[in-house]
């Protein structure tokens, strides 16, 4: 007897998360014991409403633009579930006579897809994850798929603005990286550089308490030096206190967003330095571009689908695919199937071995972890200019 299938997305799309429903889908289809293949339209807030999408017969045209098409093709969301939910949740898969369900996303739709499993535990339904998460906080797994493709993005960028800011050096310019608990993204900006005195001049990292006094006295050194500064901002920068360097705007359960670090930066500049300063927050085009796409980032996503698709046929309720790295030159990993816990939910932060407090920068032990997964080839410039250092 065939059994149904069931895909969800929860949180923020990345460029790869489709890539992922690529693998499970096409993993899905290859066993003969899998009936319909089904998707929630919207993540879990769209199930409990009903909206559900049969993708069984989609077209092998079809099938092949979803691995390289960024945001989520079936929709996901952010909604907040309450014990009484769960149980819905699973009354709604008994009645689309679905056996298995895969979710894909971070810390809380991992949350969200161990405690369905527990909820669907003896009610013939298997529930299995799917890590992705562009802010890398996931902590499971090395790194999480959507996170190479954010940071090649974040990089590429930082190079070609860079070359902008030398020929025309009379400014500082702070761009703002995703990464509200981490500052994973922020410090992938720190392969853009080919040479010594190439940009970012600063990284400043969520894990590094801000100082403002210790900040704008290096902004400012940089400046007489260079003329024109490139510096990058985690946007979830606090103070020692623990306090946003910023004041929350809007929160919606674990989301909370903050005003623009960058915004707030570039004003210190300008008022309490007297130099010309400017915001860049790239925001969700770091994470819709599929142009900067990682090809490592993609070919992990889709088998991370595929992993989760063979623990769930597999029977294995509330495990999920993760990361394994076996070597950094040449690069290899090992991707496999594990159980979800609860230490999903603590935030993965840059460890202190990655992080060079003193130069606002990270190590060479962080540039050799991250070199892989970003990939080569973020483009190569030429200037005549003498480089200022």
């Amino acid at each position: 007897m065939k059994k149904n299938l069931l895909f969800m997305h929860g949180g923020a799309p990345t460029a790869v998360i489709n890539a992922s429903l690529y693998g499970s889908y096409r993993e899905a289809k290859k066993n003969a014991s899998v009936g319909r293949i089904l998707a929630a339209a919207g993540g879990t807030g769209g199930l409990l409403h009903g909206s559900v999408l049969d993708l069984t017969d989609i077209s092998e045209r079809d099938l092949g633009l979803l691995a390289t098409t960024p945001g989520s093709a079936i929709g996901t969301g952010r909604d907040h579930l309450e014990p009484e939910d769960y149980l819905r949740l699973r009354e709604i898969l008994r009645e689309l006579d679905v056996s298995y369900v895969v979710m894909t996303g971070g810390n809380g739709t991992m949350d969200t897809c161990r405690r369905l499993a527990d909820a669907c535990e003896g009610h013939g339904i298997v529930v299995c994850g799917v890590p992705k998460t562009m802010d890398n906080d996931l902590s499971l797994t090395d790194h999480s798929p959507g996170y190479g493709s954010a940071a090649r993005y974040l990089a590429g960028s930082v190079k070609e603005v860079a070359q902008d800011v030398r020929g025309l050096a009379i400014h500082v310019v702070i761009i703002e990286a995703f990464g509200r608990d981490a500052g994973w993204i922020a410090a992938a900006s720190a392969l853009a550089r080919d040479s010594d005195g190439d940009a970012p001049d600063m990284i400043l990292l969520p894990e590094v308490p801000f100082d403002e006094a210790r900040f704008l006295e290096h902004v400012g050194n940089l400046y007489e030096r260079k003329g024109g500064v490139v510096v990058v901002a985690g946007e979830g920068l606090r103070y020692a206190d623990g306090t946003s360097i910023v004041e929350p705007v809007f929160q919606v359960g674990r989301s909370v967003y903050f005003g623009d670090v960058c915004a707030h930066l570039s004003q210190l500049v300008i008022k309490k330095l007297g130099i010309k300063a400017r915001s860049e927050k790239p925001g969700i085009l770091g994470r819709a571009s599929e142009k900067w796409a990682s090809e490592v980032d993609r070919d992990e996503a889709v088998v991370c689908g595929e992993v989760a698709v063979r623990a769930a046929l597999e029977g294995r309720n509330g495990w999920m695919s993760i990361i394994r790295r076996v070597s950094d030159d040449p690069y290899r990993s090992k991707i496999e199937p594990v159980e979800i816990t609860a230490e999903i939910l603590k935030a993965r932060c840059l460890p202190p071995q990655f992080i060079d407090r003193d130069s606002f920068d990270v190590t060479e032990e962080f540039l050799r972890w991250a070199r892989p997964l970003v990939g080569p080839d973020l483009g190569e410039y030429v200037s005549f200019l003498p480089q200022r250092s």
